[in-house]
């Protein structure tokens, strides 16, 4: 961003104050931070946030105290996205925003929680559109927060809303009104809500590979056919001749981190000046503006691949996603059974919005470590 007389400028066409949507309930402003700041505060000071602590991205909670939770991953997405804002002279603090609030809908358990949780609510409720976490990370911040007294949620402004939302269907979009007019006309949301996209993907690429090597269960020996990775690595290698170990893996996936982040600044640039957007509604209307090169994309493409077949579908982590699986669905099936087994707020939720949607905000909100302890409640003989 540029600095100008101790003030910050922004681009013409990032999000600030002056074309701001607001917020659905209207709130006096606040003092000495702006809009966007008080959002990132109401989402860090919140209990969804909170609970980011202990829920995982590939590895069980219990399984090590060094890998990645969804509150170190949200960390990690808003230090790059902030960085790219900057240098783009972005909004920083709606882009950290977003970024924190990314995946407070996220179940217990990563992905093998919510395909599981998707599968129950499609099983007893077709009609329901089933269960994305994104759309619950918006129902989170909207709807299931309970800190205000004059409104459910946290009544964040729709720039923020609308960076939550990365995508939707259109049947949901409709039910969503403004917030989901993007999807049905084909238009893009802002260019910090666009960081965090590639944001998120670069986090969570990069840390799973420090993670896997971490657990052992991905070896030095196998990225070698990954030139994302193994190009940093030489480098890292003939300027620190005999490095190895931990220090080796994080100085090489330091600069993978770097090279992805320079990529993208430039390619951004190169779009916008291509584009020349002046205002935002320039940006709604334009293609995607912020990407990779063709060349990085492609690397990138062969990096998830390699994860896939190496990593998610590592056996010891199908067990671990198996049983998740079953923890969820007997959960799901106890409830929808005997919908009294509930905390009484979400009997009440039941009552509004139908038990199974009332099911899944609450098996939803739980941390790994919470899910397997209900679990042992209502099915282990001997626990109460």
């Amino acid at each position: 961003m540029i600095a100008v007389s101790g003030m910050t400028e922004f681009a013409g066409y990032a999000v600030g104050a002056h074309n701001s949507r607001g917020r659905t309930r209207p709130e006096p402003p606040p003092k000495e931070r702006s809009e966007f700041q008080r959002d990132r505060d109401r989402i860090v000071h919140s209990t969804a946030f909170r609970r980011l602590e202990y829920k995982t991205q590939v590895f069980v909670n219990h399984e090590g105290d060094l890998f990645r939770t969804r509150l170190t991953h949200s960390l990690e997405v808003a230090q790059i996205a902030r960085s790219i804002a900057r240098a783009l002279a972005l909004n920083e603090d709606l882009v950290e925003t977003i970024a924190l609030a990314h995946d407070l809908g996220h179940t217990p358990f990563g992905h093998a929680g919510q395909d599981a949780l998707n599968a129950c609510m499609l099983r007893h409720a077709p009609d329901s559109g089933g269960f994305e976490h994104n759309l619950q990370s918006l129902r989170t911040v909207d709807l299931l927060e309970e800190r205000y007294a004059a409104f459910d949620g946290l009544n964040l402004c729709f720039e923020t809303r609308e960076g939550i939302l990365k995508h939707c269907r259109p049947d949901r979009a409709r039910e969503l009104g403004e917030l989901g007019r993007r999807f049905l006309e084909d238009r893009r949301p802002s260019l910090e809500a666009q960081i965090c996209d590639l944001a998120d993907e670069i986090a969570y690429n990069h840390h799973d590979v420090d993670d896997g090597l971490r657990s052992g269960l991905l070896a030095l020996e196998q990225l070698d056919a990954i030139a994302a990775f193994a190009r940093h690595r030489d480098q890292v290698l003939g300027e620190h001749a005999g490095l190895g170990g931990r220090r080796l893996i994080h100085e090489t996936l330091r600069r993978m981190i770097g090279a992805l982040v320079g990529d993208l600044i430039a390619a951004t640039r190169s779009n916008i000046d291509r584009a020349a957007p002046r205002t935002l509604a320039d940006v709604h209307a334009a293609p995607r503006l912020v990407a990779f090169s063709g060349e990085m994309r492609a690397e990138q493409r062969i990096l998830k691949s390699f994860l896939n077949d190496n990593l998610y579908r590592h056996f010891q982590v199908l067990r671990m996603t198996n049983k998740a699986r079953r923890i969820v669905t007997d959960l799901f099936d106890a409830f929808m059974e005997e919908v009294e087994l509930l905390p009484p707020q979400y009997q009440r939720r039941a009552v509004q919005d139908g038990a199974p949607r009332a099911v899944a905000d609450y098996i939803a909100g739980m941390t790994d470590r919470y899910a397997m302890r209900e679990h042992r409640r209502l099915f282990a003989v001997g626990e109460i």
